[in-house]
């Protein structure tokens, strides 16, 4: 028996939810200067020409650097959780210039740029955020940029890439592995995998039926389905020592099916260079976006295990 229709009703909220995939562009409220860093706007291009803007945080002395990205949604300053109309999305503020901030006083040089069609980097794909599908090469074009810069080029290299930005870079380490030799740690927070975050999403609206018109409306503007934007297929071909960290109890997953199996699936990694760091009490996604600002010793602790 064929499976029914939506309604107009679900239709038209299945639109909506696919129109996610063009994200509203999020304002950068705050620089690292709000918080006592000096720092250097700098520019360079993906590996498709896409332009990307970044901020350059110098750290005296130190051959260190840290590459850090952000999530769908955020930019390099953070998340506006705060104000209309990104609260109507989620109402918890991210501010990523904690982070900097931690690693700029352990004495690391920090390189944080924004991802295609966010913050004030290029747009491309018609806006779409595809979760690292096309995102991949925006983590080659800021390691193409460091390999070219005097002053950048022969420093040790750590990635802190958070959920769609972790997700591209796994994907760039199966594209492109030549280009992570010199890499010596990944932390990624919140890896996701989009079929499972929609799945609960569309449950929870009442379309848990229609994931395959949710698939349909994206690709239809220019996005993939769901199934496709997962970091599992190229977790395996991650080599560098990775940290993954995660909300266990996130509302917007199944972390069994999601960030687990991302973990598990690192098979490319001895058991002792992998780890998975569990957050806990609380439900709430975003809440994992701000860990490595306000808790940020596990972050330093691994960088400073893999890059001394």
């Amino acid at each position: 028996m064929s499976k029914a229709a939506p309604s107009p009703e679900q239709m038209q909220l299945i639109k909506t939810m696919a129109a996610g995939v063009k994200p509203e562009r999020a304002p950068l409220l705050k620089t690292p200067s709000d918080y006592g860093m000096a720092y250097e706007d700098v520019f360079f291009s993906a590996l498709d020409g896409v332009p990307l803007e970044a901020w350059f945080i110098p750290a005296e002395s130190s051959d260190k650097l840290i590459i850090v990205n952000h999530p769908m949604t955020m930019n390099r300053y953070g998340f506006p959780g705060h104000l209309e109309p990104w609260s109507q999305f989620n109402d918890v503020t991210v501010d990523f210039n904690n982070v900097y901030k931690a690693l700029h006083d352990a004495s690391y040089n920090v390189l944080s740029y924004d991802l295609r069609n966010h913050g004030r980097s290029g747009s491309a794909h018609g806006g779409v955020s595809a979760v690292g599908l096309n995102e991949w090469r925006d983590v080659i074009g800021a390691l193409n940029y460091v390999k070219s810069n005097v002053k950048l080029s022969g420093m040790k290299i750590g990635l802190l890439n958070h959920c769609a930005g972790g997700n591209a870079a796994m994907i760039a380490m199966s594209k492109h592995p030549e280009y992570f030799t010199d890499v010596k740690a990944f932390i990624c927070p919140q890896p996701a995998s989009m079929d499972i975050a929609m799945e609960v999403i569309m449950s929870e609206a009442g379309l848990g039926d229609f994931m395959d018109d949710l698939d349909l409306e994206q690709i239809k503007l220019g996005g993939y389905s769901n199934k496709e934007m997962s970091p599992h297929p190229y977790a395996p071909h991650v080599k560098v020592p990775t940290l993954i960290i995660q909300v266990r109890e996130d509302s917007w997953s199944q972390t069994d099916k999601d960030a687990q199996v991302t973990f598990d699936n690192l098979n490319g990694i001895e058991s002792e260079h992998k780890k998975l760091h569990w957050i806990e009490g609380t439900s709430k996604r975003f809440d994992g976006y701000n860990f490595c600002g306000e808790q940020p010793e596990l972050m330093l602790q691994w960088f400073e295990k893999y890059m001394t």
